[in-house]
């Protein structure tokens, strides 16, 4: 399985660094990191091939290189506006428009709040289109009594959506 995951804004970048840091290791994993979001050092434990924002060229912006599943964590609402109205200026939006005209699974996870009537709208209209949206909720029921548990219920529920198995938080029996 191929997998990209795409790393946009400043706020909440570990929890896309965790995503890939949970991820199973059989998982090709593409990283695509925003000048805002993290150094290629914060990989140094997980074999991950890096792209850097600006290289629109590479080769998971091609859909011949058959990416599976594409998540975009954090979202930020530039990158979210963008990918709704088809903008591909950047790796981030380039893959995730092409995870939509290959029709492959994207999850986005938006990172503000409160969202916007715009934000909204783009969420609405992304979702029509079989985006999956996923902004980190907190679920209460998860009994979760620190915030990595809590982070490990979030990743777990991405994981569970996009068909990765994991076992990150506890189930209901």
């Amino acid at each position: 399985m191929k997998l990209v995951v795409a790393i946009t804004g400043a706020s909440g970048v570990q929890l896309g660094k965790k995503f890939v840091d949970y991820l199973p290791e059989n998982i090709d994993v593409h990283v695509v990191v925003s000048d805002n979001a993290l150094t290629v050092d914060s990989f140094e434990n997980r074999r991950v091939t890096l792209h850097r924002s600006e290289d629109i060229a590479a080769s998971i912006s091609s859909g011949s290189f058959r990416v599976d599943i594409t998540a975009v964590i954090p979202c930020s609402m530039n990158t979210l506006a963008k990918i709704a109205c088809g903008i591909s200026d950047n790796l981030a939006t380039r893959v995730a428009a092409v995870a939509l005209k290959e029709q492959k699974k994207l999850l986005l996870a938006p990172r503000e709040m409160p969202f916007s009537a715009i934000a909204l709208e783009n969420m609405h209209k992304l979702a029509a289109l079989s985006v999956i949206i996923a902004p980190p909720v907190i679920g209460y029921y998860s009994d979760a009594s620190t915030l990595e548990d809590m982070e490990k219920f979030i990743i777990g529920k991405w994981y569970d959506v996009l068909g990765i198995p994991n076992e990150l938080y506890t189930r209901w029996e």
